[in-house]
């Protein structure tokens, strides 16, 4: 008798003990092994998406330029105003030019005469090819006879004597002639250069569009004095537009020339496609950014100026990453789990990883690949 009730007492224990250590242990709603019964708690994990950063950006000219005076003087005329077309070559801003015209008569008069000096320096040359200067009557002393008794006795007598040399002296005369000839034409040369230096400089009062665009900015009004140097009219070309954007050095990594990311404007709802133009090779030291350049579509209403969001994508992620609800992860235990499905539409528990906190998900670093099905409340059925 007393056995029996031993026996039944231990009976007992064992059965509180095996109770006991069910209720400790985690129960799903499906328990692992067991077919589930619909897919409407079931969350497909998801690869983790690169995060996109947005950057602020201004819009900018195709090109711009800033018409700055080559020579001081008044300005007598500025064509335009902010706004204005003007085609390529076509005249902006004239600047006097009274006194490089007062210049530019005097460098002609100049060449005039060097050109008259050629001509004389030609015939003495002429002259002395024909006539040598060396045998010339009237250039010889007398000796107090007449110039004919020098030219036929007194040459003649000194070179047998050993004085003096014809060839010699004729050979220097048309030296001396030629060199006088050189002189003149190279005096005309100096002439011609000095009008074509005022030419150019006449040409630079004025002020011509380097290409086809409109005025930006007029920075002097007719009347107004001017030196060298200071700023005529801001040109631009608008008719293909830029966003300009400081990108962080992290995100440049991510971008090349020709890539397409998308831009909102301001005051534009939906966002345009724009393409990578340029990218600066140098980074700002203090701000640790790189200049990068977008061209917008044409057909982009907007101008220079105006505020842009540029959306670029974050660093690329490992493939093996996902993101999956934070109510799928199990309550309780050392590590985190989670109850999955099989082929079978079993469930089974892994144990997982875990990273960052991203939009009410959380990160799944290893443990879990994209497509896996995952319970979202395995803690009981919602």
């Amino acid at each position: 008798m007393t056995l029996m009730r031993t026996a039944s007492l231990m009976l007992c224990m064992v059965t509180v003990v095996g109770t006991a250590g069910a209720q400790t242990a985690w129960t799903p709603a499906q328990s692992p092994g067991t077919t589930s019964p619909d897919n409407t708690g079931v969350h497909v994990a998801q690869p983790l998406a690169a995060e996109r950063h947005t950057v602020s950006g201004t819009v900018i000219p195709f090109s711009e330029v800033t018409l700055r005076a080559q020579s001081g003087g008044r300005v007598i005329a500025v064509e335009g105003v902010e706004g204005d077309r003007f085609e390529a070559e076509e005249e902006l801003v004239a600047i006097s030019d009274d006194r490089l015209q007062a210049q530019r008569q005097a460098a002609l008069a100049e060449m005039r005469t060097t050109e008259a000096a050629i001509r004389e320096a030609r015939m003495q040359y002429d002259r002395e090819v024909i006539s040598p200067r060396s045998q010339d009557i009237g250039q010889m002393p007398g000796m107090g006879m007449p110039s004919m008794f020098d030219q036929m006795f007194t040459r003649n007598m000194g070179q047998f004597m050993g004085f003096g040399d014809p060839t010699l002296d004729r050979t220097t005369d048309l030296f001396s002639r030629h060199i006088g000839v050189d002189q003149a034409r190279a005096r005309w040369e100096q002439a011609r250069a000095r009008v074509e230096e005022l030419d150019v400089a006449l040409e630079d009062t004025r002020s011509r569009a380097p290409f086809d665009g409109v005025i930006m900015h007029k920075h002097v009004e007719q009347g107004d004095t001017v030196q060298p140097g200071h700023p005529l009219v801001t040109f631009g070309h608008l008719d293909y537009l830029r966003v300009e954007a400081a990108v962080p050095v992290r995100l440049v990594r991510q971008l090349d020339v020709g890539d397409i990311v998308p831009v909102t404007l301001d005051g534009h709802a939906e966002e345009v496609s724009a393409r990578v133009s340029r990218i600066f090779p140098l980074a700002d030291p203090q701000r640790h950014t790189v200049t990068v350049k977008f061209d917008l579509p044409q057909e982009v209403r907007g101008g220079p100026g105006m505020y842009a969001e540029v959306h670029l994508p974050g660093e690329v992620t490992r493939e093996d990453r996902v993101v999956i609800p934070e109510s799928a992860i199990i309550p309780g235990g050392a590590l985190p789990r989670v109850a999955v499905l099989d082929a079978d539409d079993e469930v089974r528990i892994r144990m997982v990883r875990l990273g960052a906190s991203r939009d009410g998900g959380v990160v799944v670093t290893s443990g879990l690949e994209p497509g896996a099905r995952v319970l979202r409340h395995p803690g009981g059925r919602h």
